[in-house]
């Protein structure tokens, strides 16, 4: 059985839906059967690579809310996180994830795809490091078993990946995806958002019980709302 799941590292409900989902597997019986494929998504493919906007500022501005209304829609996600036993911090900064993703496909190539993904995830959600700097990505990328030397050589070609990360976002918009976090079990079944590990354990073991099937479309998602974070105007 193979999932696939779309996710952006800059989507707090894909963090969360990571520990969900890897929850619900753990309590499935055929879980030494299934392969996880992690595919890239941008939430927000035109924003800056390097920036210095406050997450904050940019949900307020994003939402025509207040700072302070910001701040209640962060914890209410900080409180989901903490649920999952996962670190939350709002003081971190929006930019652009390509260069993430072309990361991840890299880590691929070394079999590390999984560690690098919960690294970047971390880095972001839980320590809110600077994750334009190429320095602190290489370091991340080491650290999780991806040669530092091949990874600063992937920052420096914008190139490198990039045919690869686009393929992916094809393959989400032709499978009807608008949001994620976005899991697809055996291209059969389609489940959209960070739901309770229940959901997840209760989807794998109806796709194993299965002989055939369709994917279901995806609920379409709030932008960052409840369980999900969506393509603005998607």
């Amino acid at each position: 059985m193979r999932v696939e799941i779309w996710s952006d590292i800059a989507c707090p409900w894909c963090y969360i839906g990571k520990a969900r989902f890897e929850a619900g597997l753990a309590a499935f019986a055929g879980r030494d059967d299934v392969e996880v494929v992690h595919r890239s998504f941008e939430l927000d493919p035109k924003a800056p690579a390097a920036t210095d906007v406050p997450v904050l500022d940019m949900l307020a501005a994003k939402y025509g809310v207040s700072r302070a209304q910001a701040e209640e829609m962060e914890a209410r996600v900080a409180d989901a996180a903490a649920s999952e036993g996962l670190g939350y911090r709002s003081d971190r900064i929006h930019g652009n994830t390509f260069d993430l993703h072309r990361l991840l496909h890299l880590a691929t190539a070394h079999g590390v795809q999984d560690a690098l993904l919960g690294a970047l995830y971390r880095a972001n959600f839980a320590e809110a490091r600077p994750l334009a700097d190429p320095e602190v990505l290489v370091k991340i990328a080491a650290a999780a078993g991806v040669p530092a030397e091949e990874a600063a050589r992937v920052l420096a070609d914008p190139g490198a990946y990039a045919q690869e990360v686009r393929a992916d976002e094809r393959e989400a918009a032709e499978l009807g995806a608008t949001g994620v976090p976005f899991f697809v079990i055996d291209r059969r079944y389609g489940i959209s958002g960070g739901q309770p590990a229940e959901v997840f354990r209760q989807a794998l073991e109806q796709a194993h019980a299965a002989d055939a099937g369709s994917i279901h479309p995806p609920a379409e998602a709030d932008s960052c709302g409840d369980d999900g974070c969506a393509v603005p105007g998607a």
